[in-house]
């Protein structure tokens, strides 16, 4: 094997939405981001130190892949200080909102769905999530989220500390990553394509890649696609 990618899933997601990816010559190890906040708070800046020091403990050439709340996650793992990720990919993802009014708004947001996710019906629940426009409904290939009704207090508390309100914004250390690095995002998902777009200006030999008939869901929405441009990346960054 060439190495290993780290796949984190997405809010209201599980390890198991990655169980079709796949790119030849590499193990993907599906990370299960509910355990990291299963018995206690976790602050989101505090996770990239925890899932640093897990990698560290592996052999191998390493990959770190988050989607959407993974994708943040992602980036404070990449932005830890001696790093142990060889490259990064990151999808639909967001820096941070640059105002605290915004933060403060987005948390209160957030709050809300924490309340939802433990009080609600859990397929009631589901439907609201999905009908969120960024969202557009459930995408064929992830996993079964009824199955995430036993995780739902992880869910609840991920609203709270991995909240996007919860974040600082992280658009000014973007250039401190280092290594080589793909950002990827949706062409029918026009504000995280801008999003994205700002990105990779600001990180040193960063590309973006635009998957047209996607939206957010890009690694579900175009899975052959994105599992391919994956492969082009690592390829290229082999042969340096």
């Amino acid at each position: 094997m060439k190495g290993t990618i780290w796949c984190l899933h997405g809010a209201v997601g599980q390890a198991a939405d990655w169980q079709d990816f796949a790119v030849p010559g590499w193990a993907v190890r599906r990370v299960d981001l509910w355990r990291f906040v299963a018995c206690c708070p976790m602050p989101i800046a505090e996770f990239g130190r925890v899932l640093n020091e897990e990698a560290r403990a592996t052999p191998g050439r390493k990959v770190l892949l988050g989607y959407s709340m993974g994708g943040r996650l992602a980036l404070h793992a990449l932005l830890e200080k001696d790093s142990p990720w060889d490259a990064a990919i990151i999808v639909s993802a967001h820096p941070g909102l640059e105002s605290e009014e915004e933060r403060s708004a987005r948390r209160v947001q957030d709050s809300e769905w924490a309340a939802k996710a433990l009080q609600m019906n859990w397929r009631d629940f589901l439907t609201a999530w999905n009908a969120q426009p960024v969202l557009g409904g459930e995408a064929a290939g992830m996993a079964d989220r009824r199955l995430l009704a036993s995780r739902k207090q992880e869910v609840a508390r991920s609203f709270m500390d991995w909240s996007l309100g919860a974040q600082e914004p992280l658009w000014d250390r973007l250039p401190e990553i280092r290594v080589p690095l793909r950002w990827v995002v949706g062409g029918r998902d026009d504000k995280f394509r801008k999003l994205g777009e700002r990105a990779v200006s600001a990180v040193p030999g960063a590309r973006l890649t635009v998957l047209e008939k996607a939206g957010h869901r890009v690694p579900w929405e175009a899975a052959e696609e994105f599992s391919g441009e994956v492969n082009d990346f690592l390829t290229t960054d082999e042969s340096g």
